[in-house]
C-alpha cells in the first residue's frame, strides 16, 4: 500500500506551523463538534476520543473543547456543519481527496473547485477517486522506545501492521481498534506522536521533481482552506526531493 509519501510529512509539519498559528484549532473544534452528534461521552464515542486527544495536544482550553462538545450534542447553540467529501484530479493525473466540514456548502464547493482549477487540476464527479483509497487508523511512535515492546503492544491489541521509519514507529489498524491500541500503549506510559484515521491509495503515481512541484501547490492550497479538514493523494514524491515551504 502506498503512503509513506513525503505529503504525509507534510501535514504533520503543516499541523505543527498551525499549531503556533491557532489554525489548527478551528479544524479540531470542527472535529469535535462533528463526533460529538454520536454522544459526549467520550468512553462510548471513539471518533471524539480521537478528536479530543488532538485537542489536547494542540493545548486547547478545556472550555473550548467543552462548548465544541455542547454545539455537537444538541446541548449549546450551533449552526449545522456537515461533512462533505470532493474527489478529483491534480496535475500528472494524480488522485487528490478532500474532506470538508463545512456550515456552507455552496461555499465550500466553490472554493474547492477554484483550488483544482487554479493549479491544473479538475474536480471529479462522486466515486472518481474514492475506490483508490481506504481508511485506515495510523498511530505513530518516538523511536525512543524499544522497537520490539512497542511491536508487541500494537500485535496485542490488534494491529495490522508495523513499521520502523526513519522518524517513528508506525503502527497500521482498521479505523475501529485505534483507540485500544492507544489506550495499551499509554497503560504502558508510552504517548503516541499521532492518533489518526486517515486515506490511503492502494497504489500510487510517481513524480519527477517538476511534477511534484506543481502537485504540491494544489495540495498545500486546498490544506489552508478554512472549510477543509485533510487532503490525501495517490502522488508519491521522489525520495531526493527537497520540499521548501
Amino acid at each position: 500500500m502506498a503512503g509513506h509519501s513525503k505529503w504525509a510529512n507534510i501535514k504533520h509539519r503543516k499541523a505543527r506551523q498551525d499549531a503556533s498559528r491557532g489554525k489548527i484549532w478551528t479544524k479540531v473544534i470542527r472535529e469535535i463538534t462533528v463526533a460529538a452528534k454520536d454522544g459526549p461521552d467520550p468512553a462510548d464515542n471513539p471518533r471524539l476520543r480521537l478528536a479530543l486527544d488532538k485537542a489536547n495536544s494542540a493545548n486547547m482550553p478545556k472550555d473550548t473543547i467543552k462548548r465544541a462538545i455542547q454545539k455537537g450534542s444538541g446541548t449549546g447553540e450551533m449552526g449545522a456543519l456537515e461533512e462533505l467529501i470532493f474527489e478529483g484530479y491534480g496535475p500528472n493525473g494524480v488522485a487528490i481527496l478532500v474532506e470538508t466540514m463545512t456550515d456552507n456548502r455552496n461555499r465550500t464547493v466553490a472554493d474547492v473547485r477554484h483550488a483544482f482549477t487554479k493549479y491544473g487540476g479538475n474536480m471529479g464527479t462522486d466515486g472518481s477517486v474514492a475506490y483508490l483509497f481506504n481508511k485506515l487508523g495510523v498511530i505513530h511512535v518516538d523511536l525512543c522506545h524499544e522497537e520490539d515492546q512497542i511491536m508487541e503492544i500494537a500485535v496485542d491489541a490488534g494491529a495490522d501492521d508495523f513499521i520502523a521509519l526513519d522518524d517513528y514507529y508506525e503502527i497500521i489498524t482498521s479505523p475501529g481498534n485505534i483507540s485500544k491500541i492507544v489506550s495499551a500503549l499509554k497503560e504502558k506510559k508510552i504517548e503516541p506522536l499521532l492518533a489518526e484515521n486517515t486515506m490511503r491509495a492502494d497504489s500510487s503515481v510517481s513524480l519527477d521533481h517538476e511534477a511534484s512541484e506543481k502537485v504540491l501547490k494544489i495540495m498545500n492550497f486546498m490544506d489552508d482552506l478554512d472549510d477543509v479538514q485533510e487532503v490525501h493523494t495517490n502522488a508519491e514524491f521522489p525520495d531526493d526531493y527537497n520540499i521548501n515551504e
